[in-house]
């Protein structure tokens, strides 16, 4: 990827700005300011959409839509449910892609509905992720009414299965088995509101569901059968007294638990979802076996404690493989980003971050990839009291339209006297 690899470096090396004072871009990030009802209309229609996880089909139809709507010819679906939409280059410029994720943390059965109060809005999942989509949504529209032309090509893309369980498996499908991974250049995940940070280092983490099998029994006749819940509460003491350094950054979470069938009956089976996460892979791998450990040794125990019927078993499933790695702060990508957002922002206060979002994968593959937010305040994410504050929003737009353009590069555009024009 040669010609990838020249423009980055140039555009690294300080010519963004020739892009961003370009007078279509200027046009377009005119146009972004000017569609903020737009904007929140989308964001309302969106965010009232149920995607719970593994239930992101109507959220990526109502996306596909829109892409069609606003010009795209070439949109489509692939196995796992990802979304895309292609705006081509007209030269041989890098492909991007630019994504959201489609699906929230929340089941089926959580209401959802805005409620606005003074200049939030409150929903669960309105901040993560109705805002990135329609950030992706509106820099689309810009770029269609302004008539911007690139170099290179922008693929807009929906993403399934970002948060829990969904173990990234969005965009493990694009790049580790769709036919689009070995046109894919970049990649660039809009995920939440933050409108100045860059997340170029990739937050690993392990899970796993433990489930615990026992004979179960009467909780007065059977008293003396080791009982799958205490196996467990032995493995969760072990684990809540586990000393972590701070410094690579290590930690460790129960989530959810369930089982167990009535107050007065000894439970057949109990179980939990932890999640281990570390800055480093050597970190987590060793927290990850001094967990499975305390599994069996917690196992072992309530055996030994209580004998009257048969053992306590355990099951453990990993349910959750998040990469780590990091994409260099001095690489073209992440260099450009920060140009980027100085001068969209007219701000030197920017910094690079760790986090596990869909740009995870591609990092941990070494494809340049960075996540952003799309703007605006967000609070209470992951949470039933989730908000969003939209003044603002237009200057994280502008951030991440500015940012796709320069990764991309501007067309050299014959006018009408036959000169070509576009950016130096």
């Amino acid at each position: 990827m040669p010609h990838v690899l020249l423009l980055l470096a140039v555009l690294a090396a300080g010519d963004v700005e020739a892009v961003l004072t370009a007078p279509d871009v200027v046009k377009a990030m005119r146009i972004v300011d000017e569609n903020k009802d737009w904007c929140m209309e989308e964001l309302i229609t969106l965010t009232e959409i149920p995607a719970p996880p593994f239930g992101e089909d109507q959220r990526g139809a109502a996306m596909m839509e829109r892409f069609r709507r606003l010009g795209l010819t070439h949109v489509w679906k692939d196995e796992e449910g990802n979304v895309y939409g292609e705006r081509r280059g007209l030269g041989e410029g890098p492909t991007l892609v630019l994504s959201a994720h489609l699906d929230t943390v929340f089941p089926a059965e959580t209401p959802i509905k805005i409620e606005k109060r003074g200049t939030r809005l409150f929903a669960p999942g309105v901040g993560d992720n109705s805002v990135g989509l329609v950030t992706i949504l509106t820099v689309l529209k810009a770029l269609q009414d302004a008539a911007v032309e690139t170099e290179g090509t922008i693929i807009f893309m929906g993403t399934v299965g970002e948060e829990g369980t969904g173990d990234l498996r969005g965009v493990k499908h694009l790049f580790l088995e769709s036919e689009l991974r070995n046109r894919i250049d970049m990649f660039v995940s809009v995920d939440g509101t933050d409108d100045r940070n860059i997340t170029n280092q990739a937050l690993g983490s392990r899970r796993y569901r433990v489930t615990y099998r026992g004979p179960g029994g009467h909780s007065w006749s059977a008293f003396g059968t080791p009982n799958p819940a205490f196996a467990m509460a032995r493995t969760l003491a072990k684990l809540a007294d586990l000393k972590l350094p701070q410094d690579p950054r290590q930690t460790y979470n129960v989530g959810v638990v369930g089982g167990g069938t009535s107050i007065n009956s000894i439970p057949y089976e109990i179980w939990m979802e932890i999640d281990l996460r570390g800055e480093k892979l050597e970190d987590l791998r060793a927290m990850e076996e001094t967990f499975l450990g305390f599994v069996d040794q917690g196992v072992d125990e309530e055996n030994r404690a209580r004998t009257l019927t048969g053992p306590v078993e355990a099951e453990k499933k990993l349910v959750g493989d998040r990469p780590s790695g990091e994409i260099p702060s001095d690489s073209p990508i992440v260099e450009t980003a920060v140009a980027v957002t100085r001068y969209v922002l007219a701000t030197r206060n920017v910094q690079m971050v760790r986090s596990s979002t869909d740009s995870n994968l591609p990092i941990s593959l070494g494809i340049p990839a960075i996540t952003i937010g799309g703007g605006g305040d967000g609070m209470g994410a992951h949470s039933t009291s989730e908000s969003f504050d939209p003044t603002h929003w237009e200057r994280g737009i502008r951030r991440v339209l500015g940012i796709a353009v320069a990764l991309v590069g501007l067309a050299e555009v014959p006018d009408q006297a036959g000169q070509k024009t576009g950016a130096d």
